[in-house]
């Protein structure tokens, strides 16, 4: 390493030379114009184009006044003489010697010069015997594709290449990783999924024809793949058939608990494509407060089984909160303890079909 910098230290001295000796020859070949010469030769050249017959002598005479008239010109511009000081030259000549000996010597003074040269191999081993939770995403993808290299690759590696290369802002390594996977593993539902999450952040959020055909294949193998089904339904309402779109999006938000946080992302793409106000989101502080509500109702409930009211209020906390199924199982019970109450089964009917939090 310092032979390394010796060197380039030296070659940096010997292209300083080499400028300021170039410069000292331009100043010593005068101050003549070439521009001038330049003029004269084409005047001389048009002169013997005409004399050989190739040139007619209506453009010749045009062509030798535009020449003659750049030649005028030329001659009456006023050229700055170049001043050549040798007193100047000579310090130029002692920066230009100084300069690559500072820096090799401020690289002795705070550098490291007798550290050897770390190659790409053995970053990779040193990165292979730290804990996986102390490497940045970079160097994780670079780890795991040693790792795939020497061992073979399956689905799961693979995974975790892509979610190491999306990790490190390198969709396309993502793309390429997940594609892979799938040729292994092509009835894996996730890894449909994951590769048109991917190929949206390629195209910045857009349902292109790829990410689709993705997203159909997840479904096909998983009909309940949840990122699947939202952007398949956000290329219908994006097409043109809002109806489908939003279709679609009600059905998965149905199908999800309220306190979900996908749900409310649903919610709030519903809300977008009618132009309404997104609803209101409860944060988790504010969800546990009213899932508990209803967890302390429900076991005074079993405390205290008659009250009517009581059963009515948890059947319809549960519709609220989107609980369909402890409201269907809370409803059933209900309706079998006062069978014999017409009102208070109209009361509990009429609970269940309340309007889930939105």
């Amino acid at each position: 390493m310092i032979a390394f910098w010796v060197v380039a230290g030296v070659l940096s001295a010997l292209c300083a030379g080499l400028i300021l000796w170039s410069s000292a020859r331009a100043a010593a070949a005068g101050d003549a114009d070439p521009t001038t010469a330049l003029y004269r030769r084409q005047l001389r050249e048009i002169d013997d184009l005409a004399d050989r017959g190739l040139i007619p002598e209506s453009e010749r005479a045009v062509t030798h006044a535009e020449a003659a008239r750049r030649l005028l010109a030329a001659a009456d511009g006023a050229q700055a003489p170049w001043i050549s000081d040798p007193g100047r030259r000579r310090w130029s000549l002692v920066a230009a010697g100084l300069a690559p000996l500072l820096a090799l010597g401020l690289y002795f003074a705070v550098g490291s010069p007798g550290m050897g040269d770390q190659g790409f191999k053995t970053r990779i081993a040193a990165w292979r015997a730290l804990d996986p939770e102390h490497l940045t995403a970079p160097q994780m993808a670079v780890v795991l594709q040693a790792l795939i290299k020497e061992r073979g690759g399956d689905p799961e590696a693979y995974g975790f290449l892509a979610q190491a290369q999306m990790a490190s802002d390198n969709p396309d390594g993502a793309a390429r990783a997940l594609r892979r996977a799938i040729e292994l593993a092509p009835e894996r539902a996730d890894l449909w999924e994951a590769l048109g999450e991917v190929l949206l952040a390629q195209s910045e959020g857009q349902v292109t024809p790829q990410a689709r055909k993705a997203f159909q294949e997840a479904v096909k193998r998983d009909p309940t793949a949840v990122s699947a089904r939202f952007h398949l339904a956000r290329a219908e309402v994006e097409a043109g058939d809002r109806r489908a779109g939003l279709a679609a999006w009600r059905g998965l938000a149905d199908e999800l608990p309220a306190g979900d946080r996908r749900r409310a992302a649903v919610e709030r793409a519903i809300a977008a494509a009618q132009n309404q106000p997104a609803p209101q989101e409860l944060d988790d502080g504010q969800m546990a407060a009213v899932q508990g509500m209803v967890a302390t109702l429900a076991a005074r409930l079993e405390a205290a089984p008659d009250d009517a009211e009581g059963w009515v209020r948890l059947v319809r906390s549960y519709a609220v909160l989107g609980d369909a199924a402890r409201r269907d199982e809370t409803l059933t019970k209900a309706k079998a303890r006062f069978a014999a109450q017409p009102d208070v089964l109209k009361a509990l009917d009429l609970a269940a079909k309340t309007e889930p939090m939105r």
